[in-house]
């Protein structure tokens, strides 16, 4: 695989993927992204101008998705509207993106015979109880909670049946939430970093008793290198790092890291429908593939987190003023 096309490789998981195959491969690659607002070409600086390019474009428009996937032997799916509350105010875009997008895709990589990999969310399975020992594993039913989630269900079940159907060379990934450089600020973990930073508090949907199973986004990038390159097609593989935390743990974390009391935060109005815990079972990745996280520690790759908006004030700052009212219009 010489020629990959990344969907969605300007964006927060997609680009640290961009990065980590020019680090790890010889393979040329090309970044189809929308450049929504979630997007950022500052993401892809310093990467080698004759190995990686950017075609803008919409992942729902064949005229564009076509000729590019015919021109590369494999394409790695990320593109994706994903924000939960953004799903909840308009869910159209995420019907667009995550099912008409995925779609499209899929079309042209079974005209092209092209090796497809989609990458999803734990989402799709809903949630487990707070005091259940069980995780989600491949098997586990579907059950979205949200308008996002339900889209990106809808989005594995079409490579599925596009693998069975039409005989795809496809393979899924569902992985645990992600947490590293260059997220936006909207997100929960760069959201509270950024308020301290820019002297504000952190703000906790409800007691911050959700539970989130967190992976570093270069954890991410290496599991799904790993399916790429080795994984059975038709095959999916759940992605996380054994990292469960409670919001509320994470706050009190990121508190610590930047000088705060641990109950220096302010309790906001709860999501609508807010799950309650994701757990991921990774054994099937672990024993099948051989992967294994570099980042074990969530507490070092939180601080290294920290670490890294505070030396790239110049690129979130902008995004700060427009977000934080977003939140403030919905009492959060």
């Amino acid at each position: 695989m010489q020629q990959i096309l990344v969907t969605g490789g300007a964006g927060f998981i997609g680009s640290n993927f961009v990065h980590h195959l020019v680090r790890h491969t010889d393979a040329s690659v090309t970044v189809l992204d929308k450049m929504t607002y979630a997007a950022s070409r500052e993401a892809l600086d310093g990467l080698p101008s004759d190995r990686v390019s950017l075609v803008v474009g919409d992942i729902a428009d064949p005229a564009v998705v076509d000729p590019l996937v015919a021109e590369h032997d494999a394409v790695v799916h990320y593109a994706a509207e994903s924000h939960n509350d953004n799903s909840l105010a308009d869910p159209s875009p995420f019907i667009r993106t995550n099912l008409i997008g995925t779609f499209t895709l899929l079309e042209a990589a079974r005209r092209h015979d092209v090796r497809f990999h989609h990458v999803s969310t734990d989402e799709v399975y809903g949630d487990l109880e707070l005091d259940d020992p069980a995780k989600f594993t491949p098997s586990t039913p579907y059950n979205p909670s949200s308008p996002y989630s339900a889209s990106k269900a809808g989005s594995d079940h079409l490579v599925r049946a596009w693998v069975r159907s039409f005989g795809v060379r496809a393979t899924i990934s569902n992985c645990s939430n992600n947490y590293g450089p260059w997220q936006h600020v909207e997100k929960f973990i760069p959201r509270q970093i950024t308020n301290l930073l820019a002297g504000g508090r952190v703000k906790l949907y409800g007691a911050g008793a959700n539970v989130r199973d967190w992976i570093h986004t270069e954890d991410h990038s290496s599991a799904v290198l790993a399916i790429l390159e080795r994984g059975a097609i038709g095959e999916t593989y759940l992605i996380g790092a054994d990292g469960e935390k409670s919001n509320l743990e994470v706050v009190r974390m990121l508190l610590g890291l930047l000088g705060h009391a641990e109950d220096d935060f302010d309790q906001v109005t709860d999501r609508a429908g807010h799950d309650l815990r994701y757990a991921i079972d990774a054994s099937k990745l672990r024993d099948e593939l051989g992967w294994r996280p570099q980042y074990g520690d969530f507490a070092a790759g939180l601080s290294a987190t920290v670490d890294w908006y505070r030396a790239n004030e110049a690129w979130w700052r902008p995004k700060k003023g427009a977000t934080e009212a977003a939140y403030a219009a919905k009492g959060q």
